[in-house]
């Protein structure tokens, strides 16, 4: 039989007000606090970060504050930029690619809640993860919801709503977010 963790990290409907998954939000929150009170310069920042997000590269950085469910949901590749306020709800894995800068008060929404209004008053829900690829660009504000791949290269204009999948060497903005021209080659846009 599956724990709720695992249903949650399954994509299937999840209890989560589970104590596994409660201990989980409480050590996360725990961290997030203390790195309110920080700037990346602090001694013990880097010793905060690596716990709340394990396996973190010494090459990438995130900017207080910053709020996450369980951190161990977040995997950053290398030289990746979070810059601050950003908020990543990673019941379900938020994958972010090399290279990528992620501007301020950027969203990442993995959770899923029931349609149903009666399903909803019960403490469940459904995580879908979120995969942003290697070299991509989202602008301040910009809100990635369930399920949701960006391909490599992008660049998401600010204040978008990423509500779909975007392919790969795509501009992207609006409410919802879609492809408003294709970029082309190594730091040229198609004309």
């Amino acid at each position: 039989m599956k724990t709720e963790f695992e249903k949650m990290r399954g994509r299937e409907l999840y209890c989560f007000s589970d104590p596994e998954i409660m201990a989980s939000l409480g050590h996360a929150n725990d961290l997030c606090r203390r790195l309110r009170g920080m700037t990346m310069a602090d001694a013990d920042y880097r010793a905060v970060i690596e716990e709340l997000i394990p396996g973190i590269p010494p090459t990438s950085a995130v900017c207080p504050p910053f709020h996450c469910d369980h951190g161990h949901g977040v995997v950053l590749g290398e030289h990746v930029f979070v810059n601050c306020n950003c908020t990543m709800l990673d019941a379900g894995l938020v994958r972010i690619g090399a290279h990528t800068k992620v501007g301020p008060n950027c969203q990442f929404y993995t959770p899923q809640h029931p349609m149903d209004h009666v399903e909803r008053r019960e403490p469940k829900e459904t995580a879908y993860p979120i995969t942003v690829g290697e070299d991509c660009w989202l602008g301040g504000g910009v809100i990635v919801c369930p399920g949701v791949t960006i391909g490599n290269r992008c660049i998401i204009a600010a204040g978008s709503v990423v509500t779909r999948d975007i392919p790969d060497d795509s501009l992207a903005a609006g409410c919802p977010a879609v492809v408003k021209r294709k970029l082309d080659g190594p730091g040229r846009e198609e004309a």
